[in-house]
Formats: structure tokens, sequence, C-alpha cells
């Protein structure tokens, strides 16, 4: 008889950490849920793992472990890294305060850039230089590598960036510089930009580096602490890491790259979110994650999440291949506050998992999202997480009371308000990542999971125009899922400037497939067996004076073909192309992807009747204008069979969520388990 094994996601969330277990050979899902630890979120995933192995799981049965985690970000944003080094070329100390002359808010003289992640006295020049065309025009001034060693040691840094003038195409002088600060430097993690981020364009490449070396002392600490739990709990399968294009790579990768994690978590719900939505029938779908602290919000086109080369974590520039994933400061613990002229806000700042909402009874003391919708009945008033988790309506209203009282408002109107509020905001963030970018999403559909994405799904989707929402199984841990749904995967990059002719386009092809070899190199060194190997070819161009690249898939190999394929990218961004205009190779990519992902199974189908899951009523407030306070049917989604439809005003209560259905709203459960929510009627 063939042994059971499991394969376990995680996903480490500002409140809540989500564990998913899914069986290899029946398809079968196991979820649970467990408060976050904000001081170790280490010890999160071992109390997860503990729930898991309490219920009955082997956990030497897990044969694969693969999850999603904030720390990278939080480290950022906290600004809790290590003390880190800079060694750059002679006149370049100051790239990093440069950077570019763009500035966030023209007139808003009051944001001010972040401070730069190494401080000046810490960024120590050496005199070598390339040319752009590979001249070496001054040699690598060996002895002032060494003493700049010995200058950061007496400094006390815990990790040195090694960023030089045009290393991204001529590295030796930074390689050999690594070897020398190795050496001067035993056991200190060093990051070189030639190999952490080896694309052109300085201050992108030295922000990049530099906060690579800020966050591997401690990503590393946080790995092996992991490691060490999840060992003592009887786990063999040793942990992989979502980085943030969606794939998984090895614990020693993370512990090498970890700038590659800083949107872990956001960008395995992507990838979780696109395959359920396609198997659902939505190529198209915009995917609404609302956790404990943040909203992220990202658009899937064709079946695939968007990506984006480069995006900010903190104000400072992360470049390397992402999903395009939009965050803000709006999740179920964001705290509801008036400022000094008298309105109300809610959010970007957060009660997290400690002490977390008025509702929780852990000591919060200030009102939420999740206190004014346990106040207006859309939560359960007795207990959450399938009745693990008891809450305190009564604490909840108090505490809105009190910012009724701040604004002169009713309780019932301070409660609307704070929910309104939080869902122009969410609204927002869907219409800067698809309306503004000349996507029309009336024919989307709304992917809405964590677990407060489901209780403010349709009125979101009625703010946005959005006719279709789309709630997943156990859309609580849809990150945890999505980890599941995840392959192994690491783009290779090299930068090479130049005009396209058939010269430099034989170039491309070579360089492409150098890179072609070492990406399989690295898959097998990940030990990806030969059939589950694949490789994307990329190649990025642009016109002769343009700023920015378009990316053309795909292996083309007619320099001609490339021709055309480029201009049908142009017509998808630009909306244009021009024929008589030179064209520019900037980036030669290989997407090495192993294909170790567990498909998407079709669950087995609940029997029962829509009677049989209903539980009952309870009065809610639904924010409509005539009906404000109404009953609403309460249903039990773990009995709903398939087909079945509910008409609202409904709650629909789950393990790892709630669902709301206003009025005008109803629900249809599909084969795949999926809630596929439909406007009825288009003047409520």
């Amino acid at each position: 008889m063939t042994q059971e094994q499991y394969r376990l996601g995680v996903d480490v969330g500002g409140t809540f950490t989500d564990v998913s277990l899914a069986n290899e050979l029946t398809g079968d899902l196991h979820h649970f849920k467990t408060p976050s630890t904000p001081h170790d979120p280490s010890e999160a995933i071992e109390n997860g793992l503990k729930k898991v192995i309490a219920s009955g799981f082997d956990p030497a049965a897990i044969a694969h472990f693969g999850h999603g985690t904030t720390v990278a970000t939080n480290m950022i944003i906290e600004r809790k890294g290590t003390l880190t080094g800079l060694v750059t070329t002679k006149g370049f100390r100051d790239v990093l305060e440069i950077a570019r002359q763009q500035r966030p808010h023209l007139y808003d003289y009051s944001i001010h850039r972040p401070a730069p992640l190494v401080e000046r006295w810490l960024r120590l020049e050496i005199a070598e230089r390339y040319t752009a065309d590979g001249d070496e025009i001054i040699p690598l001034d060996e002895a002032a590598v060494r003493a700049a060693a010995a200058q950061l040691r007496a400094a006390g840094v815990a990790a040195v960036a090694v960023c030089f003038v045009h290393a991204y195409r001529y590295h030796a002088h930074e390689k050999r510089a690594g070897e020398i600060l190795r050496e001067e430097l035993p056991g200190m993690p060093i990051s070189l930009s030639s190999d952490v981020q080896p694309e052109f364009r300085e201050f992108e490449r030295f922000s990049t580096t530099v906060m690579n070396a800020y966050l591997t002392p401690k990503m590393a600490g946080y790995l092996d602490r992991l490691m060490h739990r999840s060992r003592g709990l009887g786990v063999r399968a040793v942990p992989h890491t979502v980085h943030s294009n969606g794939g998984l790579m090895s614990m020693e990768a993370a512990k090498a790259y970890p700038v590659r994690t800083c949107l872990s978590g956001p960008a395995a719900g992507v990838v979780g979110a696109a395959q359920v939505a396609s198997a659902a029938g939505f190529l198209n779908a915009v995917t609404f994650d609302v956790g404990g602290t943040s909203t992220d919000v990202s658009l899937v086109l064709n079946g695939r999440g968007a990506y984006t080369p480069l995006r900010e974590v903190a104000g400072y520039p992360v470049r390397c291949p992402m999903v395009d994933v939009h965050v803000i400061g709006a999740g179920g613990g964001s705290i509801a506050w008036v400022d000094d002229a008298g309105a109300l806000k809610a959010g970007p700042h957060s009660a997290g998992a400690v002490p977390g909402p008025v509702g929780y009874m852990r000591g919060g003391t200030e009102p939420t999202i999740t206190d004014a919708n346990l106040h207006m009945g859309r939560l359960n008033p007795v207990a959450l997480l399938g009745g693990a988790m008891p809450v305190d309506r009564s604490a909840a209203t108090r505490a809105i009371t009190a910012i009724a009282d701040k604004i002169g408002a009713s309780l019932d109107d301070a409660a609307v308000g704070i929910i309104r509020i939080a869902v122009a905001n969410m609204a927002r963030a869907i219409r800067s990542i698809s309306i503004e970018r000349g996507s029309d999403i009336k024919d989307f559909a709304l992917v809405a999971f964590g677990g407060a994405g489901p209780l403010h799904a349709t009125f979101v989707a009625d703010e946005v125009g959005i006719p279709t929402v789309l709630v997943p199984v156990a859309p609580g841990t849809m990150c945890a899922r999505g980890v599941l749904l995840s392959d192994i995967s690491r783009s290779f990059v090299r930068s090479h400037v130049m005009a396209l002719t058939e010269t430099s386009w034989r170039e491309v092809l070579d360089h492409a497939q150098a890179m072609i070899v070492e990406a399989d190199m690295w898959l097998i060194s990940e030990g990806v067996p030969e059939r589950l190997r694949e490789h994307v070819r990329v190649i990025e161009a642009r016109y002769v004076g343009q700023n920015f690249e378009v990316r053309v898939e795909g292996d083309i190999f007619e320099k001609d073909a490339f021709v055309r394929a480029f201009y049908g990218v142009n017509d998808d961004v630009y909306g244009y192309h021009v024929e008589d205009r030179a064209i520019e190779i900037v980036n030669v990519r290989v997407e090495a992807i192993g294909r170790i992902a567990m498909p998407l199974e079709e669950p087995t189908a609940v029997r029962g009747t829509l009677d049989e899951a209903r539980l009952g009523t309870r009065t809610v407030h639904m924010g409509e204008e005539n009906a404000a306070w109404t009953e609403a049917g309460i249903y039990d989604r773990e009995k709903l069979p398939v087909g079945a439809t509910i008409v609202g005003p409904a709650v629909i209560e789950e393990p790892t969520a709630t669902t709301v259905l206003p009025s005008a709203w109803a629900a249809t459960v599909d084969r795949w388990g999926n809630l596929i929510l439909t406007r009825e009627r288009s003047d409520a």
C-alpha cells in the first residue's frame, strides 16, 4: 500500500499565520490558522505545525514544505536589518543619496525619501574603473579593498555590499573584491551587485544589492530557527521560500538572496488566485487579498499574474522580477481614528496580531475595521475560526462608540463610516492597477480572499463596477494554498545594451544559450529532475531614445520575427509602434522553472441541501439606505452543495473567512467549490 505523503504550504501574515496541507494522492486539503508572532515568525509556524500534528497527521509524511513570509519586508519597513557597509567605485559613494530626480509627490515638501540603508561613513570608495565598453582604465586597488575591510571590521558591520560601475557586464573587479573581502572578513555575508542583480542603471542596482546585504544576517537567522523548529517536530522536508515572482527557492538561495522575498506572501496568493480563477473560467481577474494588516491587489490577464521588474519597498527601489502587487494599509486590524481636523480615518496603522482588534479580547483598545464589522453583525458575534476564537461584540461596540462621540455621529453611522472609508481605499487601490493602466475591468472577476476579503468584496465590487466576485475554497488560507501551487523558479539576467543588428542579434542568441546552460545547472542543484525542467527566454528591448524597455517572450530565433514580436508588445503596452525607428536590446533573461507544483484538484462535491446548510438568521447592518438593519440568512459554507444559490441579504460563514451578501447580490456554488457572487439588481 502506498504511504500517504503531504505537501505543506505556510503563509505568515501580519495577524494570522495560515497553514494548508494537501494529500499528494487524493488532493484533499486541510487548513489551519494560528495567531502570528511578530517577535519571531518562526514561532507561529511552529504553532501551526503543532496544530497539524495534533489533528493526526504524521510530520514525517510531509514531503514538501513551502512558505511565504513577510520577514524581509518588515525588516525594511521597521529599519531592523543589520549594520551594513558598502564598497564602491571612487566617486560613487553618494549614488544611494542622489537617487533619481523624481519626487513621489511633487508639491508636498513634507514628504522625504527614506535615509539610505548604509550611512555615508560606511560607504567606502575604491580606485577601479571599467568603461561601458569593457576597457579597464583603472586597475582594482587591492590594497585599498583590504584597508576598507579593516575599516568595516572596526565599525562592527555585519554585512557588506559591493557595487562597482559597469559591473553588471564587466564584473572581474567586483568578483576579485569579493574574494578579498571574504578573506579579510571570514564568515561575513558579501553581496556583489554582479551576482544579486546584474542589470544596468546604477541607483536601482546599488539599492537592490545594499538591501540584500542589509537583510542577509537576520534572514539567515530566521530561516535557521525555522529549520530547527520544524525538525524538532519531526518534519524532514527542508523549507522552501516563495520569492517575489511567485516561485519557490531553496533555503540556501533565500539566505543568499533575501531581497527576492520582499513580496513573498502576496505573490503566492496571486499565483493561487490566478489558477483558481482560470479553472473557474475567469482568465481576467483582479486579486483582492485582505488580511489583518493590509490589502494586496493585483491584476491577472489571460490567466497569468502581471509582473513588474521594479518596485519600491518602504521607499527603496528593488529591481528584480516580481508579481505586480499593490499594497495598502487597510486590513481587518486597521485602526479607526480621527485626525486633527475632525475627519474620520481608517488605517494605515494596524493593531496587528498583538494586541489586535478590541473584539478579539487580547488587550486591544483602539477600534478597528474588524470591530466595526462585529458591531454591524457581519461577523459572528460569538466566535470566529469555526468557533475556535471567541470574540466580544459588546467590547467592539464600546470601541466604536468612542469614535462616534469624537465625530459627533450615531454609533451605527460611525461603524458604517469606518467600513465605507476602508472600502473606498480598497477601491482606489484596484483602480490604480487596472483602470489607471488602461484595463477595463467591467468583464473581470474580483477574486476575494484573505480573512477579510470576502467580508468586503461585494461592497468593493459595487464601488469599482465589477459585476462578479469569486470567493475560493478556504479563502483565508489562499496564500498558503498558493504556495502549494508554486513551482521552483529563478530569473537569470544579463544587461547587453546595444543596437539591434544582425551581428548583435547573434550575440543575443549566444548569451541566451549560455544563460540556459547556467539556468539548467541551477535547476540540477535544486534537485529538479530533467523532465520537470523548463526555460522561458525573455529579451527586453526599446526604441533608441526611449527610457524603458518592454518584454518579448518566447523562443524567437530570427531577427525579423523578433522585430514583429517587439512591435506587437509595443502595441499592447503603448498602443502603437514605429517601424522605421531603430531598436535597442537592453537585457537578456532566462526564467528557470522546475515544475514541481501540485496540480489544482477538483474537490469532492458536497452532498446535501441548501436547507441543511442554513444555520438561521441574524440581524445585520448592510449599510443600505432603506433597510440598514435587516434579517439576514446565515449559512455554513462547508455544507453548501454544488449548484446551490443563496440570495442576499445573507452571511456565509466558514472557519477561515466570512462572505457578506447585501440584498442586491446572490451566490452560487460552482463545481470547484467556489462561491460565484453576482449582482442581481443594478438599482439596489
